[in-house]
């Protein structure tokens, strides 16, 4: 995600991302039950620890564990800082060969910062891309463990919504 502020831009990262993303998906999927043979609050305790083993046995997914990343996320790359800062050595290099390294380091810091400003959005995009396929990613597997989930609590008497 970037946010334009004055001309600048503000990277968050794609841990962040991934995190603020599923955190979203969890909260907004969880099954609600309730009891329609008048089972005991604690026959529904029993009842829903016996529904959540099972389901997490038949999806091989376990909400109670931390989100993990299937794959790595793309590696950061550029800045308009860094790409100005090597834009004016070089810039100074060609402009001392010139006979004018102050107006060489110049352009050069120009130059190299447009350059990094466009790779840090490029990698900054790959990064959004990869949060939201991890979040689709984790949707879709609680999704199928929440229907199991549902499956075995109706199984046991429970309306579930």
């Amino acid at each position: 995600m970037v946010i334009r502020r004055r001309n600048f831009l503000i990277g968050i990262s794609a841990g962040a991302l991934l995190y603020a993303g599923i955190a979203g998906a969890a909260l907004a999927q969880e099954p609600i039950f309730y009891p329609t043979k008048g089972q005991s609050t604690e026959k529904q305790e029993q009842d829903k620890f016996a529904c959540y083993q099972w389901a997490k046995g038949q999806t091989g997914f376990d909400p109670m564990q931390v989100p993990t990343a299937s794959s790595a996320p793309p590696e950061q790359k550029g800045g308009a800082v860094r790409g100005a800062a090597g834009g004016a050595a070089l810039g100074a290099i060609g402009g001392a060969i010139a006979g004018n390294a102050g107006k060489g380091a110049a352009i050069g810091a120009a130059t190299g910062g447009v350059i990094g400003g466009v790779r840090r959005h490029r990698s900054t995009k790959e990064q959004e891309e990869w949060a939201q396929k991890e979040s689709a990613g984790y949707a879709q597997k609680r999704n199928t463990y929440n229907r199991a989930l549902s499956a075995c609590m109706e199984g046991r008497g429970y309306s579930v919504k």
